[in-house]
């Protein structure tokens, strides 16, 4: 796990990974369909709120029935990011993955036509208990940000995906729904959160919190007696049912491997109630959705109808006129949350029937503290509304036009912007602060809830349709072409002055072994440098020295290597340290200290995730020893263990299709398959046998954990003995290690194995146990979560001819990139299991 610092100033040592995920991509195009849902929905003064633990928890074919069907303002709480899940797509883990999962999350609600919201809460992984669940996030704390969501989302009606109990299946499941059931009651409770109160919101009452019931993974939690909804219809004006709606939305949460099929026809859903006035027909039963609901709101009813019945397909500009006139009546009615909702669908309404283009956009992606950039504004009164351009608004640059638009006729302009030096780098808001061990540190209130940063630079746009003002605002973007791909938009970010990167990530000695390691450090300038001074210092608790001090100059975008070398000698005993460079920027009077590294995620399916963090080298000193020299490595879903062996010292192939081979097998000491390799490589069914003869033969195959669920199937045959994939885990990363085979070579050969092997563990001891096996197995470890019989197959090995086979659900793939000593101390003795004579 990553650890965040408060941010005092950009440049403070405080700060320790400043990550940005803003929302970028092609601006959304309505057609006059769309429109006219959406005019439709303007009558529709209803609101559902539907709570769960994590992305992909939530039932993508009820919001989109909820939204697109029933019309209703439906938002959607997932308690947590998703950080602590398994990556399909790639290798990354924790807060990356989190920053994954909440693009998909985003892309799920663009498409099904949900809000998205989160609270603070850390996902940590699999918990087996509520308790454990709400102890690990502060209960008090995330309880708050779910009365938060509440009393400013107002819903009639809360939902949630899971009961209280343990038919949730995991306790973050059944503690979202505990948190969702006492936030129902004190959202209404003025002597609750009474802090919250200040900044606007009150309290407010739900008229009820149902759950959603489910038949899923052999649980089957309806019943006929239960209050159901067929949620299956087709929309014409879409021209899709809702169960291909939700088949779209879900599909995007494509890290966890849950693309699904549409679905077509009758649906039923199922809701028991929870608290709150029963319902007995419908979910909003005695819920006043019209406007009479509104203090002198009765008449606008008839006003809307009036502008649906006047509505054309084909000039869906003709409305404007009649929307104008209908906001300023919205408008005129006291102050309270459906005028001001409303008021915001109606402006929405007003653009888009004017066909109204406007785009503010940079010709770079990455704008530098201290530089200046140049933006281009672009609007477009497309069907020719009554409309003029009023005035710009960027940062400090403000300008007055008071030019009409005419029709389809572009109006664009350019500015330079200048970048002050004081201007933050682009980052989302729950990594500004140092995190505690299950949730995020977020210090404006305001923020809370929210999926995303604010943009760092957004335009102001006012302009005067039919004769009344309107402000819009636009994120300013970076916008290209590429040639394969089209137009495309990314995320705007504000960079400093030059990153640092340092490479390896990780250092590992063998202690009692003098080494050293030469470590790069590289300075990359995000703006053009002139004979500056460079000051580089390398810092370790008990060596702290300047590398070099060299004048240099650097064009943008170029990079100038330093190399410094570290020794175990400079650890003096420890265990583990971290190496840290910084380099000072000089040129006159002016300073500019440089030390966060910036890195990408990009998947298609996602705008760009770029984030800055300091970028250290942990460095282990341990007593470690190694017995066999050529790993071939398998690639899985995708991990850093291959980094890792190479550290220990092993020469690492990598394995492809074409290179499981015999004459290729016989070459390696050990082969090893990265993580769910057996569930993503169908060709791994073919090559069955040739492992096994490898095996057979004298070798060492470890197959790390696979699964066998509902998204995911081994279809290959794994060992050369019968076992099957269970579900089985230990949760507690602190679960106590008994050793059953204390003599058993794995513990003992070429380190001897001890309880302290597994301190420090991060998040969980193990996954996916095997279960059912052949007697030919054998399980030297065993280990219980708390109050639970002990589980004794986190590690099994058999013999098989003059070879080994070994299948573990240790998670080597996160303790070993967190740099836990005695996991690499017990994989090394796996990879020498075929080394040890005599056994």
């Amino acid at each position: 796990m990553r650890i965040f610092y408060s941010k005092q100033a950009f440049f403070s040592l405080l700060l320790l990974l400043n990550t940005v995920t803003l929302p970028a991509q092609t601006p959304p195009a309505y057609t006059a369909g769309d429109i006219y849902l959406q005019i439709k929905k303007l009558k529709v003064l209803g609101s559902v709120l539907y709570i769960a633990a994590h992305p992909d928890d939530e039932n993508t074919r009820l919001l989109a029935y909820l939204s697109k069907d029933r019309l209703y303002r439906t938002g959607y709480m997932s308690l947590t990011r998703g950080d602590g899940g398994q990556n399909l797509i790639g290798d990354e883990q924790g807060i990356d993955l989190g920053l994954i999962r909440t693009q998909e999350l985003l892309a799920a609600r663009r498409i099904d036509g949900a809000e998205q919201f989160f609270s603070r809460a850390f996902d940590f992984g699999f918990s087996k208990s509520t308790d454990e669940a709400l102890a690990t996030w502060g209960k008090e704390k995330i309880l708050s940000d779910v009365v938060w969501v509440i009393r400013r989302f107002q819903p009639d009606v809360i939902i949630t995906r899971f009961p209280e109990d343990a038919r949730a299946g995991h306790g973050h499941h059944s503690g979202s729904a505990v948190l969702a059931h006492e936030a129902f009651r004190l959202a209404a409770d003025p002597t609750a959160f009474p802090e919250q109160l200040k900044l606007g919101v009150k309290p407010w009452k739900a008229k009820r919190i149902m759950w959603n019931t489910f038949n899923f993974g052999g649980n089957n939690t309806t019943s006929n007696d239960q209050l159901k909804i067929d949620v299956g219809g087709y929309n014409a004006v879409l021209g899709k049912g809702y169960g291909e709606v939700a088949a779209e939305s879900r599909s995007q949460h494509k890290s966890q491997g849950f693309g699904v099929p549409a679905s077509r026809g009758v649906a039923w859903e199922y809701f028991t109630p929870v608290e709150g006035a029963p319902a007995k027909t419908d979910i909003m039963d005695d819920v006043n959705m019209s406007w009479s609901a509104v203090e002198k709101g009765a008449p606008i009813d008839a006003k809307i109808d009036e502008v649906l019945n006047n509505y054309s397909l084909l000039h869906p500009e003709r409305s404007v006129p009649a929307l104008v006139s209908l906001y300023k009546d919205i408008r005129s009615l006291p102050e309270g949350y459906w005028r001001n909702q409303k008021l915001q669908e109606v402006q929405q309404l007003v653009e888009r029937c004017s066909g109204l283009w406007m785009d503010v956009t940079s010709a770079t992606e990455f704008v530098v503290q201290g530089d200046t950039m140049r933006v281009l504004a672009a609007i477009n009164n497309r069907l020719g509304a009554n409309a003029q351009l009023v005035r710009f608004t960027l940062d400090v640059f403000d300008s007055t036009f008071n030019k009409p638009l005419a029709a389809n006729t572009n109006t664009v302009f350019t500015r330079p912007i200048y970048v002050f030096t004081t201007k933050p780098v682009t980052q989302p808001y729950w990594l500004e602060h140092k995190m505690s061990e299950g949730s995020f540190t977020v210090n404006e209130q305001t923020f809370i809830g929210r999926p995303e940063s604010i943009p760092s630079y957004q335009a102001t746009i006012e302009i005067t349709i039919e004769g009344e003002p309107f402000t819009f605002t636009r994120a300013v973007q970076y916008k290209f072409t590429d040639p394969v791909k089209g137009e495309l938009y990314r995320p705007l970010v504000v960079v400093p002055s030059a990153t640092v990167s340092t490479d390896p990530g990780i250092v590992i000695f063998h202690k009692g072994e003098k080494a050293t390691q030469d470590i790069l450090l590289k300075v990359t300038a995000n703006k053009t440098f002139d004979h500056y001074t460079a000051k580089v210092s390398k810092r370790l608790k008990n060596d702290n020295s300047i590398v070099t001090d060299t004048n240099f100059s650097l064009i943008k975008g170029l990079s100038k290597p330093y190399y410094f070398t570290i020794n175990n000698g400079m650890l003096k005993g420890l265990e583990q340290d971290n190496v840290q460079a910084f380099v000072e920027l000089k040129n006159g009077k002016e300073e500019q200290p440089a030390w966060l590294n910036m890195t990408s995620i990009e998947y298609d399916h996602i705008p760009p995730i770029h984030y800055f963090y300091q970028d250290a080298v942990k460095v282990l000193n341990i007593d470690l020893k190694t017995a066999g020299k050529r790993i071939g490595y398998i690639e899985g879903a995708g991990d850093k263990v291959p980094a890792a062996l190479e550290q220990m010292g092993y020469e690492v192939v990598v394995l492809k299709e074409k290179d499981i081979t015999p004459a290729v097998l016989k070459q390696l000491d050990a082969v090893m398959t990265g993580v769910r390799a057996y569930n993503v490589h169908d060709f791994m069914f073919a090559k069955y046998d040739v492992l096994m003869d490898y095996v057979k033969n004298g070798g060492n195959l470890i197959i790390q954990y696979n699964t066998n669920n509902l998204i995911s199937t081994v279809k290959s045959r794994i060992g050369p003995y019968p076992f099957n994939i269970s579900r089985n885990r230990i949760t507690d990363e602190k679960a106590k290690v008994s050793f059953l085979l204390p003599e058993h070579p794995v513990l003992n050969y070429p380190n001897k194995i001890t309880e302290k092997d597994f301190d420090g563990w991060i998040q969980e001891r193990g996954i996916y146990f095997p279960e059912q096996l052949d007697s030919a197995y054998k399980s030297p470890l065993s280990m219980a979560d708390p109050g639970e019989q002990p589980l004794n197959n986190s590690l099994v090995i058999a013999d098989y001819g003059k070879g080994k086979f070994v299948y573990t659900g240790l998670v080597f793939f996160r303790e070993l990139p967190a740099g836990i000593p005695g996991a690499y101390r017990l994989l090394a003795n796996i990879i020498a299991l075929n080394k040890k004579k005599g056994f």
